[in-house]
């Protein structure tokens, strides 16, 4: 592949289609875990900083542009997370998922509604049998302090309402304080009990410290039979980053290449921008390759993103910004 030359995926209206998982070991004892773990290289942070600046720096022509914003709709999680949440709000969340720009039947839909566990049936609801999934936050989330039965009904609660993706939290102080086993047990157990719901890992990156706990904790995510890793649930002060990202795309590559398991990744909190957003696909493109630029295997979690996804698409179009009162702000 050209190195500079970003190949897109035409979203399927199919939705997810992650293979069932066949191929991985299983860890019934800490130190079999450990021993799979240890077989990692430590990052180059120095490297990665370095490859993502040069990255950044890519400008995307005109055609391609237009193409890679439709891209980016399509990979959005649009989300609402916060304790003012009502039913209202939610649904027109939805309705703005199903068709982000009521004047223009073109764009593109979103790739999910991300609510909490109560407003899932609201959600589906209003989604129906729509390409839109709905997804749900589980597992006491931010914190995932909770007990493991509470969190497993977190889970099975917001699955019986109507979710098809969960977005689970890892108990990230058991993870810094060494028992892996732990995380990679409670993500088995939450993963079983999403049955057909698809499992997305929330890694809370900007408290694992170091990038090499980064790449430890995506492995040991993917081992535990996550379908997607994420960055972060945007409650705490460090979220995505190029960098952490770029570690993410590695893990899921090499992954790939071990165990001939796809895993998708989603990169969530303070991503506002177009020019952010084409960063990070520029950054998949060049990692993994196009197999990973679909809604399928990347994805983005964002409330204020598609706004200006919308708004610089009617300039690539048109010439001319839309009002930003034309976009509701939902």
């Amino acid at each position: 592949m050209t190195p500079s030359a970003l190949r897109l995926v035409t979203p399927d209206s199919s939705g997810i289609k992650i293979p069932a998982r066949k191929n991985l070991p299983t860890f019934v004892t800490e130190s079999g875990l450990r021993t799979e773990l240890k077989k990692l290289s430590g990052v180059d942070s120095v490297g990665a900083e370095a490859r993502v600046a040069k990255l950044s720096t890519r400008s995307l022509k005109k055609d391609t542009k237009k193409s890679a914003i439709d891209l980016a709709i399509s990979m959005v999680d649009l989300t609402t997370l916060e304790g003012a949440d009502t039913a209202g709000r939610v649904s027109s969340l939805c309705i703005k998922a199903l068709q982000p720009d009521a004047n223009d039947p073109s764009v593109p839909s979103v790739a999910a509604v991300c609510v909490y566990p109560d407003m899932v049936a609201n959600a589906r609801a209003v989604i129906g049998n729509s390409p839109v999934h709905v997804a749900s936050v589980s597992t006491a989330f931010p914190s995932g302090r909770a007990s493991l039965p509470v969190k497993l009904l977190d889970t099975k609660e917001a699955v019986d309402a109507g979710a098809d993706e969960i977005d689970m939290v890892i108990d990230r102080g058991a993870f810094l304080s060494g028992n892996l086993f732990k995380v990679y047990e409670e993500i088995v157990a939450v993963k079983e009990a999403c049955g057909t719901a698809h499992l997305k890992v929330i890694l809370e990156t900007g408290e694992l410290v170091t990038y090499d706990n980064v790449r430890r904790a995506s492995w040991l995510a993917m081992l535990a039979g996550a379908d997607f890793i994420k960055t972060s649930t945007g409650k705490v002060g460090v979220n995505a980053t190029l960098p952490v990202a770029l570690v993410m795309l590695e893990a899921v590559r090499d992954f790939a290449e071990e165990y001939g398991e796809l895993v998708g990744v989603k990169v969530a909190g303070g991503i506002r921008t177009t020019k952010d957003a084409l960063k990070y696909l520029v950054v998949v493109n060049e990692t993994v390759g196009s197999t990973w630029l679909s809604p399928d295997y990347f994805r983005f979690g964002a409330s204020s993103l598609l706004n200006d996804l919308l708004l610089q698409r009617t300039k690539q179009r048109t010439g001319n910004y839309a009002r930003p009162d034309r976009f509701s702000g939902d």
